[in-house]
């Protein structure tokens, strides 16, 4: 086991690593440390309990992650996978078809809800050696050899010192500056049943206001909408026949008329990116990065910052846990796979969310070209399934 560390561990004060959010990220990392003999806190601002039905897209490569940290046996029954993907745009020709049978995987992904993904990885974290607080609010945290965490539970202010701490949660900066872009949009989910069955089949069609998305879900679908926030205010309050009438409007008629719609809610999009923290602070998941939900890549990146993470404490690096130099090499590991993720979904939207015509005719000329071309489909599944080392 790598030795890190030496602070003694009385009371609370003291840890080796301290993971500030009990979110599936960081519970994900302390079950990734979970055989590695250090001291570690996990603080998670919520009480226990309390559900997240968003829709979240998993990736085959997030399931591999998942069955190595011994909680996919906890998901894989009510995981709905997707085996195949139908990428268009409205109101323009050109249309692409992947497939997990031509990529050679079981699976491209599976639509779970977050909370349940959430409440597996958090109950799992909870039978390690960890010490994982619910209802732990993080007032500050400070950089230094050691670092500082300050946080309030059970109605006392108390401080955490630490090798390193591990910002998990994306309210807490941790003194990180961050780069970010509003998209002036909003995503609309959103339980829809249609006509037709789902087959394990997605879709992702991209209209003039942004991308709109269509996931096998149990018997249904899950929805996420993209669309400007007045128009997203405004699917949330109508009558349900007649967002299902917008809906077909939008989408078309591929899975026939839809005909029950429940649980809409919209939230707020933005590209969000952090810079470096201070000494001995490391950021991961929405803490490090906010993507845009196209493509569904936001969670399977956090997923793997966490994964990477733990794999480079249980490796023992030669430089000082928590180090500059140690966090550098973090940052360099991730850096490719961090970039790609951003940029990919980055360019997607500006690319598609424009309905100039000769815009259109480009997007539909090289969605044409891509789906003639196996080689480059079968490389852009392989990104998307285990990121930039795909």
């Amino acid at each position: 086991m790598p030795e890190f560390g030496g602070n003694a561990f009385a009371g609370n004060e003291a840890a080796d690593i301290v993971i500030v959010g009990g979110g599936p990220v960081g519970s994900a990392l302390a079950l990734a440390l979970r055989d590695s003999g250090l001291r570690i806190v996990l603080l998670e601002a919520r009480a226990a309990g309390g559900g997240d039905a968003r829709p979240l897209a998993l990736s085959y490569g997030s399931r591999l992650i998942l069955e190595r940290l011994g909680v996919w046996p906890a998901l894989a029954a009510t995981a709905t996978p997707i085996r195949n993907i139908h990428v268009s745009q409205r109101g323009g020709f050109g249309r692409v078809g992947l497939a997990a049978a031509e990529a050679g995987f079981p699976e491209l992904g599976y639509v779970v809800d977050y909370g349940r993904v959430a409440q597996a990885l958090a109950q799992a974290a909870a039978l390690t050696a960890a010490q994982c607080l619910t209802g732990a609010r993080v007032i500050a945290t400070h950089g230094g050899d050691p670092a500082r965490v300050q946080y309030e539970y059970d109605g006392e202010q108390r401080e955490l010192t630490a090798v390193l701490v591990a910002l998990a949660d994306g309210s807490a900066g941790g003194g990180a500056s961050a780069e970010s872009v509003d998209y002036q949009q909003c995503a609309v989910t959103a339980c829809v049943v249609s006509e037709r069955p789902h087959n394990n089949t997605a879709y992702e069609r991209f209209t003039a206001h942004g991308p709109l998305a269509l996931l096998p879900d149990n018997d249904g679908w899950a929805l996420v909408w993209t669309t400007r926030p007045e128009h997203a205010r405004q699917l949330c309050a109508m009558a349900p026949e007649i967002f299902l009438g917008e809906l077909r409007t939008a989408f078309g008629g591929r899975t026939g008329d839809f005909i029950k719609v429940s649980g809409r809610a919209a939230y707020p999009l933005q590209r969000r990116r952090a810079q470096a923290a201070a000494d001995h602070i490391v950021l991961i998941g929405n803490a490090a990065q906010t993507l845009h939900p196209v493509a569904g890549q936001g969670f399977n990146l956090g997923l793997r910052d966490a994964w990477e993470l733990g794999e480079q404490i249980n490796s023992g690096s030669t430089a000082a846990l928590g180090s500059r130099a140690w966090l550098n090499a973090y940052q360099q590991r991730r850096r490719v796979d961090r970039s790609a993720g951003l940029g990919f979904t980055h360019a997607l939207v500006e690319l598609f969310s424009n309905d100039l015509l000769p815009l259109r005719l480009a997007r539909g000329t090289g969605l044409a070209l891509l789906g003639c071309l196996p080689p480059l489909k079968n490389f852009l599944i392989r990104r998307m399934t285990f990121g930039a080392r795909g």
